[in-house]
């Protein structure tokens, strides 16, 4: 069996900016209708997105079995709302329906847990209409209460229960109200075009009452979490296994899905086994039925053994290089301009990459809407490179590292191990860097350690980490200095309202025309005016299934979802 994938075009992730219509208060019925018009006005390029393992004359589905699943790093907080690392939102993407769904082939916003729903002018209000069947798996009815306890607790936090907001998706959330019963509606104090794709992500999953009265440490505890989801947690032994069950009278899925009812498999096993390797052996032996955090150097031998491999480039900021303005070195511009140019891109995909992944062209994933390719830009050049070390008198010292003021050109990068392909792709930068007189010193750490290390601000120069989003907003919400500041771009410094105003833009519209050009400004700023960001490559999850495993695939977020999943009975 050959690796099984197929490229399309960026209709394969649409976003909120598809959304647009010239009166914006439309319902979701219209969104379809526009998208094709935004993708010629966003840009587009070839997207790897999975094709389903095994599936195209594999006959019927069928009912039953257990799916034995592996996986690189251990689950620990199974709450929908706060769960974040990738291994905890794989469960919750299991586990939690959303308001609405992100169809992770075309990239439309479409109904969910919502019916439909209508947006005003100025983008700050959403009126949700919602199903009326749909129960909880403690068998209380989901309704516009529902949708009130959730967006106020994710919108607002609760310090009573120790539970934060979660900002990064819910900046100027004012309240949502019961219209009726089966309507919801939500204000914010400024527009939001991205927000009906933020309710299509994990970090939006839909969980009940009882739930919601919990404190943050109880409501990561799987016996305490209330879903209406297809799937219950059932079992759950910390660094060890995971067990989820189908769960009885599910029949609310989006209408895109293969096929609606009780998901297909009874069970599905999501087994810890960090080692690449190893997990790689539990496949070609049996032990299990399929794996993720595929090594690269496995993906060739196993897909010639007859192994499917199903791979799709996750959407948002991709892997890169976020400087600390406010840390020396990387406070001097030069410096960020040097490491832009001073490493091969080219190497990087011959020696380092599959064709599961590519490239970075730009801070954003090819896969989200108003992705701009900025390639020209990126192209290595270390003669450039060394001419403005030298023109901002950072000199070679006798060491081959350069100095400037009697301190040496180190700069300090905190990385996770989370993907296979990070660390080798970071030591090839670190030899390339060498060689203009840049020593790059790296740590790259599993998440644990590494959302530590985080808080030891005035350590790092370099963050290196992608965040998956399919809507250009996630630039908003990472670099603006008013959120999450990844920079660290201070009050007095010059870019400081510049900055602010740029990112602010790309929320403000659902024009495709105007989002456009607002996603390729803020690109640009990032990338270029200011190098605040340097973008590496657009990372991919990567299952390895056997023979036996049909239908595997991801949600648009690029996490797995078992769904559809069926195995061949034995």
């Amino acid at each position: 069996m050959t690796l099984r994938r197929f490229r399309s075009s960026l209709s394969t992730l649409n976003s909120s900016s598809t959304l647009a219509t010239s009166k914006p208060r439309r319902t979701h019925a219209l969104f379809a209708v526009v998208a094709a018009a935004s993708l010629l006005l966003t840009g587009c390029a070839a997207s790897t997105v999975a094709s389903p393992a095994n599936d195209a004359d594999a006959g019927e589905p069928v009912s039953g079995g257990t799916l034995r699943f592996a996986i690189l790093d251990a689950p620990a907080n199974l709450d929908p709302h706060s769960g974040g690392s990738y291994p905890e939102s794989l469960i919750t993407s299991n586990t939690a329906d959303k308001l609405t769904y992100q169809n992770p082939e075309t990239g439309a916003i479409e109904p969910w847990l919502a019916k439909s729903w209508e947006i005003n002018d100025d983008l700050t209000q959403f009126t949700f209409h919602l199903r009326d069947d749909v129960t909880f798996n403690d068998g209380t009815k989901f309704d516009a209460n529902s949708v009130v306890e959730n967006f106020d607790i994710l919108g607002r936090g609760n310090e009573a229960l120790n539970i934060p907001a979660v900002t990064a998706y819910w900046v100027g959330y004012q309240n949502t109200v019961a219209l009726d019963p089966y309507t919801a509606q939500v204000t914010f104090d400024r527009p939001s075009a991205g927000f009906l794709q933020a309710l299509s992500h994990y970090f939006s999953g839909i969980v009940g009452h009882s739930t919601l009265q919990l404190n943050k440490a109880d409501r990561a505890l799987p016996q305490n979490i209330v879903t209406t989801g297809p799937f219950t947690v059932t079992e759950h032994v910390y660094q060890q296994k995971t067990v989820l069950t189908k769960r009885a009278g599910y029949n609310w899925a989006p209408e895109s899905r293969k096929h609606n009812g009780d998901a297909y498999l009874d069970t599905v096993e999501i087994d810890v086994i960090p080692e690449a390797s190893v997990r790689t052996g539990a496949l070609q032996s049996g032990d299990v039925d399929a794996i993720l955090d595929v090594n690269s150097t496995d993906e060739q031998p196993l897909s010639a053994a007859g192994f499917s491999i199903v791979p799709q480039l996750i959407p948002g900021r991709d892997i890169a290089f976020d400087f600390k303005t406010d840390q020396f070195p990387t406070n001097d511009q030069a410096v960020r301009e040097a490491i832009k140019l001073g490493w091969s891109r080219d190497a990087l995909a011959k020696t380092v990459l599959t064709d599961s992944y590519t490239v970075s062209t730009s801070v954003l994933s090819e896969r989200v809407p108003g992705w701009k390719d900025f390639s020209s830009d990126l192209t290595e050049d270390q003669d450039k490179a060394k001419k403005i070390l030298d023109d901002a008198g950072w000199k070679e010292g006798s060491d081959g590292v350069r100095e400037k003021d009697g301190q040496k050109l180190t700069v300090k990068l905190l990385g996770i191990n989370n993907l296979v392909i990070n660390k080798p792709a970071y030591e090839l930068i670190q030899q390339n860097l060498k060689e203009i007189g840049v020593d790059l010193q790296l740590s790259v750490l599993p998440i644990p350690d590494y959302t530590a290390a985080t808080k030891q601000q005035n350590t790092w120069n370099i963050t290196a980490a992608n965040t998956s989003r399919g809507d250009v907003s996630v630039l908003e919400q990472l670099y603006s200095p008013l959120y999450t500041n990844t920079s660290r771009i201070a009050k007095d410094n010059p870019i400081y309202q510049e900055s602010i105003d740029t990112l602010a833009a790309v929320s403000a519209t659902l024009d495709p025309q105007k989002r456009a050009a607002a996603a390729e400004a803020a690109q640009d700023f990032l990338l270029n005016k200011y190098v605040l960001s340097v973008p590496v490559y657009n990372p991919a999850q990567v299952t390895a299934a056997s023979p036996s495993v049909h239908n595997v695939g991801y949600e648009a977020q690029s996490r797995n979802v078992f769904y559809d999943t069926w195995l061949d009975p034995k």
